[in-house]
């Protein structure tokens, strides 16, 4: 089985910093693209905040841009995603994600979801 543990939730101030990890676990053959989503509280779609493929090709959310910084580690398969200059509208639940291959199931790509961390940003 595969698990995907998100940390580094927390709360802080506007204008304030953390740092999200998420480390993937279990019979993982491959990983692609990772990435991250919001929350936001009384919202039920999770929306799109960054994403970073194997090669580390990076995307953003442009509401993010400037902001945060995602990252990841290979040969720890975690994926980080680093939040400067937060603002209270950051405030929710941070969802990541992994488009992988299990060694069960080696040619067909899943995406896996960890069960979040609460940012809170206070203004």
């Amino acid at each position: 089985q595969v698990q995907l543990v998100e940390s580094g939730g927390g709360l802080v101030q506007a204008g304030g910093s953390l740092r999200l990890s998420c480390a993937t676990s279990g019979s993982i053959f491959s990983i692609n693209a990772m990435g991250w989503y919001h929350q936001a509280p009384g919202k039920q779609q999770r929306e799109f905040v960054a994403s970073i493929t194997s090669r580390g090709s990076t995307n953003y959310a442009d509401s993010v841009k400037g902001r945060f910084t995602i990252s990841r580690d290979n040969a720890k398969n975690t994926v980080y995603l680093q939040m400067n200059s937060l603002k209270p509208e950051d405030t929710g639940v941070y969802y990541c994600n992994g488009d992988l291959s299990t060694a069960q199931a080696m040619g067909i790509v899943t995406r896996w979801w960890g069960q979040g961390t609460q940012v809170t940003v206070s203004s």
